[in-house]
């Protein structure tokens, strides 16, 4: 695991969205899985400026969703699937046969994930960058405190913090009981990991992550386990972290 200190959330955004440009130069089919969520937008708005002044190309990349509210469908504002389509998807131009998202609508939502794997694991050929956030609770995507951590895609039942700080993506108190989501297994299997996290906030979370034990009640821990782990925080999430 590598871990980098950035001055600012401006400083930390502007190195995830070169870290991503750089593999697609590198990989122009690149497959990627990039979370929605307010600590990555600042990154994706640096990317589409990049990409538009560097005239970067990403018509071979394919995108893959982390994760979706169950039962909030995608012209919902708070849904995942809205985030990446406005913030990631129309500013690069990317098209919607390189797009998989989870479809939190179906009526067989657990032959959602079995698609979903298949996909990874079969047409694209695995994720080469997978960028997450952290929850207070530790969370990665929507991998609860007590999730397997050898998951591939699941349904989870929502614990009450991701309820409760959840609201916040919507414009009125919204029911989001339950998650889709890739889970730990897909985390470790990808080629390279990103875990980014702003502000005091998450000091706390960050502190218990990379320093109390890797296990299930803190599913973020895992990342230390990634031997391509990056975990990258601003000044803020890192303040209550030991210092050598």
């Amino acid at each position: 695991m590598y871990l980098e200190i950035y001055k600012d959330y401006e400083t930390l955004s502007l190195h995830v969205a070169d870290e991503i440009i750089a593999l697609v130069k590198r990989k122009p089919s690149a497959v990627l899985c990039l979370a929605a969520g307010d600590t990555p937008r600042l990154t994706y708005a640096l990317l589409a400026r990049k990409a538009h002044d560097e005239r970067m190309d990403f018509s071979q990349c394919t995108f893959i969703g982390l994760d979706e509210w169950v039962g909030i469908p995608p012209t919902n504002e708070g849904s995942c699937h809205f985030f990446l389509k406005h913030h990631l998807f129309e500013p690069l131009h990317i098209l919607s046969d390189q797009i998989h998202l989870f479809d939190s609508l179906s009526e067989n939502i657990q032959q959602e994930c079995i698609k979903m794997d298949a996909v990874i694991r079969g047409r694209v050929g695995g994720i080469d960058l997978m960028v997450v956030g952290v929850g207070l609770n530790g969370h990665i995507g929507f991998n609860e405190p007590g999730v397997k951590m050898d998951s591939y895609s699941h349904v989870i039942q929502l614990d009450a913090t991701t309820q409760a700080v959840g609201q916040k993506y919507f414009h009125q108190p919204t029911k989001i009981e339950f998650g889709i989501t890739l889970g730990l297994q897909h985390l470790m299997n990808s080629r390279k990991v990103i875990l980014m996290a702003s502000g005091t906030k998450k000091a706390e979370v960050i502190r218990k992550a990379m320093e109390d034990s890797i296990g299930a009640e803190m599913p973020a821990s895992i990342i230390r386990n990634h031997p391509l782990g990056m975990v990258l925080l601003d000044e803020d999430a890192a303040s209550l972290m030991k210092r050598n």
